[in-house]
């Protein structure tokens, strides 16, 4: 084998034998205790593997810095913290697709070692590490969609419920019920978070901080000023439902301003093109043959 072929396995073997000598000279005992002990009177469904599990997924939150776990779970957080991907499985994801791109770079360069080969086996670890990332953050944003689409008919619900008599919080509870979308989901939560004992602010601004719509944030605000100074709730609830209107319909008018722009390369590019040829094709197969 080449140096280059002899490089690349070093670069794949010495990180999995250092997480494995990592893994295997941990001590357990302690972690195994303090989970004994949180888990005491549960009836532990995973048993020893979901331990070792979660000692793993510890050692690679260890591993990973501590910024780049903080901005997983910011998109986590956006994304609606799906079940099927926590952030212990998202840290464990990570560096299994890498050692498969890894793999796949060095069945590429066994085959023909080139500096070309090599450039595309960096591509393809770079991406099978960070393409959950992209996974992750376009749900989060298809998400933050649907609330900022849902909030001007939430807001006049709650509206209809305030001035029928309920307080704010049974208003927003029932329009956490009765929908269906991201929006519910985020109010039922905050409604458990007081439930649980939080505080009613602290509560507002965990809504703010899940979402990263600006007419939520601004509803929130308006809230918290609210419940603050005593101002009634259903003067707020009717000023933001009729600003979040505005604004919804204002992006509809700026995405139909957009779209003759938008369609203006894919006519140049494609449709033109084709229009010419059948125009122009036929009097240029005349002039061919007239002058031939």
């Amino acid at each position: 084998m080449t140096p280059l072929v002899w490089g690349i396995i070093g670069a794949v073997i010495l990180p999995l034998a250092y997480l494995t000598w990592t893994l295997v000279s941990s001590d357990r005992s302690g972690a195994a205790a303090i989970h004994a002990n949180l888990t005491a009177g549960i009836d532990n469904h995973g048993g020893p593997s979901a331990t070792r599990n979660t000692s793993f997924s510890t050692l690679l939150r260890k591993l990973t810095p501590a910024a780049y776990v903080l901005k997983l779970d910011r998109l986590l957080a956006l994304a609606g913290r799906p079940r099927s991907m926590p952030l212990e499985k998202l840290l464990v994801l990570k560096p299994a697709l890498a050692l498969a791109g890894a793999a796949l770079t060095f069945v590429l360069l066994n085959s023909g070692p080139s500096a070309r080969n090599l450039l595309i086996g960096v591509f393809i670890i770079f991406l099978a590490y960070f393409i959950p990332d992209l996974l992750i953050y376009n749900t989060g944003v298809k998400r933050q969609q649907a609330i900022e689409l849902e909030l001007p008919d939430t807001l006049d619900q709650m509206l209809i419920s305030v001035e029928a008599g309920l307080g704010f919080e049974a208003a927003m509870a029932r329009a956490g019920q009765n929908g269906k979308g991201p929006l519910a989901e985020e109010m039922v939560r905050t409604l458990q978070d007081m439930q649980v004992g939080r505080p009613r602010r602290e509560a507002y601004l965990s809504l703010a901080d899940r979402c990263s719509v600006p007419d939520v944030r601004s509803f929130v605000r308006a809230v918290v000023q609210a419940d603050k100074y005593g101002i009634g709730i259903a003067s707020v609830l009717k000023s933001q439902a009729k600003q979040a209107r505005v604004k919804r319909r204002q992006r509809a008018e700026e995405k139909a301003m957009k779209l003759p722009v938008k369609t203006l390369f894919p006519l140049i590019l494609f449709i033109f093109p084709v229009m010419f040829i059948v125009m122009l094709g036929p009097a240029a197969i005349n002039i061919m043959k007239t002058l031939g």
